[in-house]
């Protein structure tokens, strides 16, 4: 147990957490209020199934950005709250939270740079300008004289021939024996047929969303607001970031929609050295998939490029180089791990089924909820007084070991609170102070149970050692029982309930699983070591195993019968 407490004390000084993790009610966040809107025509979409269905994606997406504790719950019939906890990265999580439009893939027609705007994180996927290690580095856009293109910068109107680095978009290898990926598709899968594109598809016949493109400038959020909302079927325009540039784009009609995603993640390829993007589709997205990497593997850039749009903004525009067969493709790039884990997400996680609008947000302090935390440590304090005064006044001697045991016991549950919070994104909030509280009650149960069948013993006129020994089978049966329905009590909790009321069945669960523990590998082998001593093992008054105050019966002992022989006497 020393062993086990240094260890884990040492790694919580070791990995920098030293103190656990606090909930939002404990630590304040942030409180988003989003309320569903129903497209035009579908007044009937905001129902109980969609905003379900709803909740369920807004919380994957936040705890896919690693947001532990957040809270997504239904207010209404309309609205749902964010309650995202202080400590976490509340502006990315918001930026996820609020992309609430269909994803899309639509095809880029072109391409053009707009007004330049400060580099900032993009929570939204959007590849980082610095290529990750292994990446091929950006090469410089230049005009065909050969001067700088910055240097003589096209206005708003003028197109280029797509962005100066853009990620590629290739079919995903296979697992092969020797479990090596292939870069590059094979012969069979590049002679796919790839229908020729269809000029009455080509938006860019429609003089009116060319005039549109022309005068578009992603730099204004008000002018990036009002391109939003394009029905999947028609041709639009969308904005980008590359590396701190917006990107204004001119795409076709929606080719795959984000439902045919089936799953999606950012990994790193350990051969090349580079982050990238695997995604998968169903049935219905790979035969789409199938169908338009083939023809836009026929075009030249920007037209080989597929767009990724998420809630108006291209998120993500690989080129296209051969057909894409099987449902399986990568994206690979200047990614980072950040931003292509953020893509996967938003790639993994599909589109919501309603639009939804940010309607308020709402920092919230720590002040009640400290009070309330102070409260829960006072009432910890004030139980835990108690049962130590009852202990020493009632077990007198033996209430050293239970002490010592409930501060191991404290110790473990201290060190490895402060470790999952890092590990397993574990936060203490109000309700999971309470189950440690609770924790307390249940230890001392277990030393109880111990000392009374040790105290049975000895009342049956045993001396110390042997009822050391007798009295711990006994003990331990009951123990394990109690503690195991304690256990399962926690473990239907947290599977059955949902927010504040997991952690307080949590903390019950580990604090059930520590007593055990605690018990068998400390106070048994701690009762057995000091049964040896002289105060405990001659049972001295004050050790709370005096023989006499307990009513020891005095030790059964055979005696002899001496039968007499005599003789009869004579008549």
């Amino acid at each position: 147990m020393l062993i086990a407490m240094v260890a884990l004390t040492g790694g919580m000084f070791w990995s920098g957490h030293t103190t656990p993790r606090l909930g939002i009610d404990l630590a304040g966040g942030t409180t988003i209020t989003l309320k569903a809107k129903a497209q035009p025509g579908q007044e009937d979409a905001v129902n109980e199934t969609n905003m379900n269905t709803a909740i369920g994606i807004i919380e994957r997406r936040v705890n896919g950005l690693g947001v532990q504790e957040a809270e997504v719950q239904k207010q209404g019939t309309e609205n749902i709250i964010v309650n995202i906890p202080k400590g976490t990265d509340e502006e990315q999580a918001r930026e996820q939270v609020g992309t609430t439009a269909q994803l899309y893939f639509r095809p880029v027609m072109q391409i053009a740079l707009s007004e330049p705007a400060a580099p900032q994180p993009s929570a939204s996927g959007s590849p980082s300008a610095a290529p990750s290690p292994g990446a091929s580095p950006k090469p410089s856009a230049s005009t065909p004289g050969g001067q700088d293109e910055k240097a003589t910068a096209p206005s708003p109107s003028a197109t280029t021939q797509g962005r100066a680095l853009t990620d590629a978009l290739r079919k995903a290898p296979s697992p092969s024996a020797s479990g090596g990926p292939s870069a590059a598709p094979s012969a069979s899968e590049s002679q796919l047929p790839a229908p020729a594109l269809s000029p009455s598809s080509d938006p860019t016949a429609d003089a009116g969303l060319q005039a549109k493109f022309a005068a578009l400038n992603c730099a204004d959020p008000k002018q990036r607001a009002s391109i939003k909302g394009a029905k999947p079927a028609d041709a639009t325009v969308a904005c980008g970031q590359n590396g701190g540039v917006w990107e204004k784009y001119l795409l076709g009609p929606a080719e795959v929609d984000g439902k045919d995603v089936d799953d999606a993640a950012g990994v790193l390829d350990p051969e090349r050295g580079i982050w990238k993007v695997q995604l998968e589709f169903n049935d219905k997205g790979a035969k789409k998939f199938t169908e338009i990497t083939g023809r836009l593997a026929t075009q030249s850039p920007p037209m080989n490029q597929f767009a990724i749009v998420l809630d108006g903004e291209v998120v993500s525009a690989p080129s296209v180089d051969s057909p894409i067969p099987g449902g399986r493709a990568e994206i690979s790039g200047s990614f980072n791990q950040k931003s292509a884990q953020d893509l996967g997400n938003m790639l993994s996680y599909g589109a919501l089924p309603l639009s939804f609008e940010e309607q308020s947000v709402t920092t919230v302090t720590a002040a009640l909820g400290g009070e309330q935390l102070r409260a829960g440590l006072i009432a910890g304090a004030i139980g835990l007084a108690l049962v130590v005064i009852y202990l020493v006044v009632y077990y007198r001697g033996l209430s050293l070991i239970a002490i010592l045991s409930l501060g191991v016991s404290a110790v473990l549950t201290y060190t490895i609170m402060s470790l999952l919070g890092p590990a397993i994104g574990f936060a203490l909030n109000l309700p999971a102070v309470c189950g440690a509280i609770v924790a307390i009650g249940i230890t001392a149960d277990s030393f109880i149970v111990y000392f009374e069948r040790i105290r049975d013993e000895i009342r049956e006129g045993r001396t110390l050692r042997p009822a050391v020994e007798r009295g711990w089978p006994r003990a331990r049966r009951t123990i394990l029982v109690s503690d195991f329905v304690s256990f399962l009590a926690a473990a239907v909790l947290f599977i059955v309930t949902v927010g504040k009321v997991q952690g307080f069945a949590f903390t019950l669960g580990l604090t059930t699983l520590l007593d055990v523990v605690v018990v068998f590998f400390f106070t048994k082998p701690l009762m057995t070591i000091l049964a040896r001593g002289k105060f405990f093992g001659r049972q001295h008054p004050w050790s709370g195993l005096d023989p006499k105050r307990l009513g020891a019966q005095p030790p059964l002992r055979r005696t002899r019968r001496v039968s007499v022989m005599t003789e009869p006497k004579e008549a």
